[in-house]
């Protein structure tokens, strides 16, 4: 089975509620939220990727092969709006940790969690550093996709790799970063903090019939020919199929990624992170040469 955790904030639409808690402080939210303590709220930006992924079924017996676990910085008082939400919009979630404002990613092992999405960019920093794959995702309106199949994006370096290469390009420049990648073509990438959960999603596709897995991944690299040939052998030899590989030579990414109608996006760089999450839910992965200087949360 995959395990995800996601926040409230990123499951559903919370920002009303948030600006509240911003603005007036910790007791007018509560009362703002016990108040509507049976008010549904809306979808939030991850709603339609943690839908679809609660269908994925195992095709011999109907078993899920997904649990999603929701992890939130509310107490069990003003958490109980949320899990009426989930009710009422028929998720299966059945197991929750409100940590009353502190930093709930000290569950994430004990949770056996492969992928945490949060809105608080602390949070997912500490996940990281801990070893976890982890996301921060802007807050916006959800995005309804027709498609059941479940399509997930994934950047390479600092992504699914590690940045060492990332790392020659910032120090050296391209032809640097091109020499490199020609002279270690057939020594594998140190594995990024995606790699285990793109080894997970890889295992459950293949529990499907061919052609007829409800997963579908693509990596969308600014890489180019002659350096995509490291990456596909590094692929290779960690024994995981990835279904699309587009490699763009540095043009923006968003319009490929409409293309494929991905459902989530993973990204470095927050550059392509603010042009794809125009058109699609989007999660900034904060670790590598780009992401050390201080970011600050902003959401606090």
């Amino acid at each position: 089975m995959l395990t995800l955790a996601i926040s409230s904030r990123t499951l559903f639409d919370l920002d009303e509620a948030h600006k509240i808690f911003l603005t007036e402080g910790l007791s007018a939210y509560r009362s703002y939220q016990l108040s509507r303590e049976n008010e549904p709220l809306e979808p939030g930006v991850a709603f339609p990727l943690v839908h679809k992924l609660l269908n994925i079924k195992y095709p011999e017996s109907g078993e899920d092969l997904v649990e999603v676990v929701l992890v939130s910085r509310n107490n069990g008082d003003t958490g109980l709006r949320i899990f009426n939400s989930i009710e009422h919009h028929g998720l299966n979630i059945s197991r929750a940790v409100f940590s009353n404002g502190g930093s709930p990613y000290d569950y994430l092992p004990a949770l056996g969690v492969e992928l945490f999405l949060s809105a608080h960019n602390s949070d997912v920093i500490g996940a990281i550093k801990a070893g976890h794959a982890a996301a921060h995702l802007m807050t916006r309106k959800s995005m309804k996709s027709q498609d059941p199949q479940v399509r997930i994006a994934f950047d390479g370096d600092a992504v699914i790799f590690s940045d060492e290469s990332e790392q020659i390009y910032q120090s050296g420049g391209l032809d640097a970063f091109r020499q490199n990648e020609h002279e270690l073509q057939h020594q594998p990438l140190t594995p990024g903090p995606f790699e285990r959960f793109l080894k997970k999603l890889h295992d459950l596709q293949t529990l499907f019939p061919p052609g007829e897995s409800p997963i579908r991944t693509a990596l969308v690299t600014a890489r180019s020919a002659p350096s995509h040939k490291r990456v596909i052998l590094t692929l290779r030899s960690w024994g995981i199929r990835i279904d699309e590989a587009l490699f763009l030579g540095g043009r923006d990414k968003s319009d490929f990624l409409k293309s494929f109608r991905a459902d989530i996006f993973f990204e470095d760089q927050l550059t392509y992170v603010k042009t794809a999450s125009e058109h699609t839910a989007t999660g900034h992965v904060p670790y590598g040469i780009t992401n050390n200087t201080t970011v600050k949360d902003k959401n606090p």
